[in-house]
């Protein structure tokens, strides 16, 4: 094991620099951090991923951070690049409802389920072969932008941006548009 050196965090505790150093850093300022991560979230469950993501993010550098006696500065830094990484990318989440915004796929019928496949095919023949390469990979193969700029040989803005665009076509696609009794309901 290694040596174990005690350092002050900004509350004024003596924490080790040790692996058990972490719980107890975890255990002492882990409050003061989903206090702050629930301000910055605004939910409880969101405040509490945040932190574990933080912590996690962090824990690597434990032994030479601590050392230093900067630790708990350094998981806040990382809690806030996290939270503003997360922000960038929140047009992109799924937002929680009460209810789910389709049926369970038991309840859809085996014709409808087809007629939709068919109508997603059409509307995804009409994309370029850019854009259509970038939804596929990222949408049907759970493909990072990085990885899908990897596959296709290209940059990670022209992911995004070909996603954009594919997106915004799909959105107004005819062959993805309601049915008229759908809309009345």
């Amino acid at each position: 094991m290694s040596e174990v050196t005690v350092a002050p965090t900004p509350a004024g505790e003596e924490v080790s620099n040790s692996d058990d150093g972490f719980d107890a850093f975890v255990a002492a300022r882990g409050a003061a951090l989903w206090r702050t991560a629930w301000l910055l979230t605004g939910d409880v469950h969101r405040a509490e991923d945040l932190v574990q993501t933080a912590l996690g993010k962090s824990w690597p550098h434990w032994q030479r951070v601590s050392a230093q006696g900067s630790f708990e500065a350094y998981v806040r830094k990382v809690l806030f690049t996290t939270y503003v990484a997360w922000w960038r990318r929140k047009w992109n989440a799924e937002v929680s409802t009460a209810e789910p915004p389709e049926p369970p796929a038991s309840a859809v019928a085996a014709d409808d389920v087809a007629a939709l496949q068919r109508d997603i095919a059409v509307a995804l023949a009409r994309l370029p072969r850019g854009q259509r390469a970038v939804v596929v990979l990222r949408y049907f193969d759970d493909l990072t932008e990085s990885q899908a700029a990897d596959v296709l040989g290209c940059s990670v803005g022209t992911v995004k941006s070909q996603t954009s665009k594919a997106l915004a076509a799909l959105r107004s696609s005819p062959a993805l548009a309601p049915a008229e009794e759908d809309r009345h309901d």
